[in-house]
């Protein structure tokens, strides 16, 4: 926690002077974090969950509007059969779970990414939590769950395609705002600053289209250790950047 009241409102100012939004996470390094404590992966993933706890409150306490947290992509479904298995039995677990917290805090929940391939029950799950969440404003959290940039993007041209099969658009009329409404993110503003975790420089098909012009701030810390602190000094170094949109 921040230790003093007047710190954190030096967050709040730069969160309002800079028009900080929207903030993604890879969370990245719950592996790693637990092979280092010589615990298995899923001690890892439990402590992951966590620290997404912690920063859900840091990004109220900042007056972040939109979190988007990088939980499996669609390259996961080649790590081990169990911890897979483990990973979706966690999600649904953590979403039960925290549910009634969401609507006592005012988050809202949303999943992005593709669910088709997730098993009926878990669908359901996923789908509770947004049905039960969708009337609060305070923060708006979108959990990339089975989610690929490269296929979200596909999947946007075919739904563009068919409206063009269809008759109801004209190709000379596609800018780059038909793109974006027709992605995942289509109801969220572009993320302003992109934090990966655990050290790797890479944005491992992560909103690629999204993240054209975002602010990328990386920490050696782990996901399992990321706090409200270091939230907090991500900020700052967001705040010292110059952005030029590519200008």
């Amino acid at each position: 926690m921040l230790s003093t009241l007047s710190e954190t409102e030096k967050i709040q100012e730069i969160v309002k002077n800079t028009n900080l939004q929207h903030i993604a996470i890879i969370m990245d390094g719950n592996r790693r974090w637990a092979k280092s404590k010589f615990l298995p992966s899923a001690a890892g993933h439990k402590k992951g969950v966590e620290a997404l706890r912690a920063a859900l409150k840091a990004c109220a306490k900042f007056n972040i509007k939109y979190l988007t947290v990088y939980a499996f992509s669609t390259e996961n479904w080649n790590r081990p059969k169990e911890e897979v298995e483990f990973l979706m039995s966690l999600l649904a677990k953590t979403i039960t779970a925290e549910v009634p917290e969401f609507k006592e805090n005012d988050i809202r929940l949303r999943f992005i990414g593709d669910k088709n391939a997730l098993n009926k029950d878990l669908r359901q799950i996923l789908d509770f939590g947004e049905k039960e969440t969708e009337n609060c404003k305070t923060l708006n959290l979108q959990i990339a769950f089975n989610y690929g940039s490269r296929m979200e993007i596909t999947n946007a041209i075919k739904a563009i395609s068919e409206k063009i099969n269809k008759g109801e658009l004209n190709i000379q009329d596609i800018t780059e705002d038909t793109v974006s409404q027709n992605l995942y993110t289509s109801y969220l503003p572009d993320p302003d600053l992109l934090i990966r975790t655990g050290g790797e420089q890479r944005i491992s098909n992560y909103l690629l289209w999204q993240c054209a012009y975002t602010e990328i701030y990386i920490t050696d810390t782990f996901w399992p250790d990321f706090n409200e602190e270091a939230l907090a000094k991500a900020i700052l170094e967001f705040n010292s950047r110059s952005r030029r949109f590519g200008k």
